[in-house]
């Protein structure tokens, strides 16, 4: 992992003491999210509920709307037998929540209408393990990386042919995530602020997909019968081995990635509050070790520092 912090694309107002003193008004001012007593808690205990920005909103309806895509376990995914979703995003964003002192309403919109912006209202922020490219901050807010993953490849369990990921993935057929940093960085054009890829596969045949779990089903087929190899989270492809697909990850990671909670710059009312607020969260999260926490319950190592 890389050796050092993130950017942060917004300056981080102050701490929440600041947003008490900025906000005035409180629990007394009847909106909010509230517990057994009645009272505001958390972020909300310190909000203006007359504000009219997005924050105040979520306040006093008590809930935020929370899109995440269900595909990529263990990110995310839906536990069939509990109806629940579960997943180290579903956790980070519960958590989250439970910060800020409201309920979740969780939304499962297609991934390329989480990265494209315009949301219309119809969630407040998204917890998908998004990496922040120079595309996304033109139409999205973004916090602080709350972890990092490993960007792999796999091959079929069959393939002896594909070692050397600098020379053997050179004109082979990959599947990616459509419109995904994946997709980005075989097409050589993937830009993080704060980093430097080496793009080391030359002529690659993109084949694209709706979520990386459908491509590595086809990589499952059979060597070479529809794809030479899959890059995907090294998490997803581990989880994707756990669950019996003949494939295996070849190699190092290609690169890292920093992965952020993403806000839409075009909300009808003011995000900033809230993106601020959420950030704040996130570096806590970070100091009192909930995401180092979590990143070991879901994926058995800490992957929450850039290294």
């Amino acid at each position: 992992m890389r050796s050092k912090r993130l950017w942060t694309l917004l300056a981080l107002v102050a701490s929440l003491a600041l947003l008490a003193a900025a906000c005035g008004g409180g629990a007394e001012g009847g909106g909010g999210a509230t517990g057994p007593t009645g009272e505001a808690e958390g972020v909300c205990a310190t909000v203006d509920p007359n504000a009219g920005d997005l924050l105040a909103r979520i306040c006093q309806d008590g809930v935020i709307r929370v899109s995440t895509d269900p595909a990529y376990p263990p990110q995310s995914y839906l536990n069939e037998d509990t109806g629940e979703f579960e997943g180290f995003d579903i956790d980070v964003a519960t958590e989250i929540a439970r910060r800020l002192g409201v309920d979740v309403a969780w939304e499962t919109p297609e991934w390329t209408a989480i990265t494209s912006g315009g949301w219309s209202d119809r969630w407040d922020m998204s917890v998908g393990s998004m990496t922040v490219t120079k595309e996304r901050a033109e139409v999205l807010y973004f916090t602080p990386a709350y972890y990092y993953t490993p960007a792999s490849v796999a091959v079929h369990v069959d393939n002896t042919d594909i070692v050397d990921l600098e020379t053997d993935l050179d004109g082979k057929t990959i599947g990616v995530c459509g419109a995904c940093t994946y997709d980005f960085y075989l097409q050589k054009t993937l830009e993080i602020p704060g980093y430097t890829f080496d793009f080391i596969i030359d002529d690659a045949n993109i084949k694209r997909y709706d979520s990386d779990l459908t491509a590595i089903r086809d990589l499952a087929l059979g060597d070479g019968v529809r794809l030479d190899a899959v890059i995907s989270a090294k998490p997803t492809l581990e989880g994707a081995i756990e669950k019996g697909e003949p494939i295996k990850i070849v190699g190092d990671p290609v690169f890292y990635e920093p992965l952020a909670v993403a806000f839409d710059k075009s909300a009808p009312l003011d995000p900033t509050s809230l993106v601020e607020a959420v950030s704040q969260i996130i570096e806590e999260m970070h100091a009192d070790g909930t995401l180092t926490e979590l990143s070991m319950k879901w994926y058995g190592e800490d992957l929450t520092k850039a290294e």
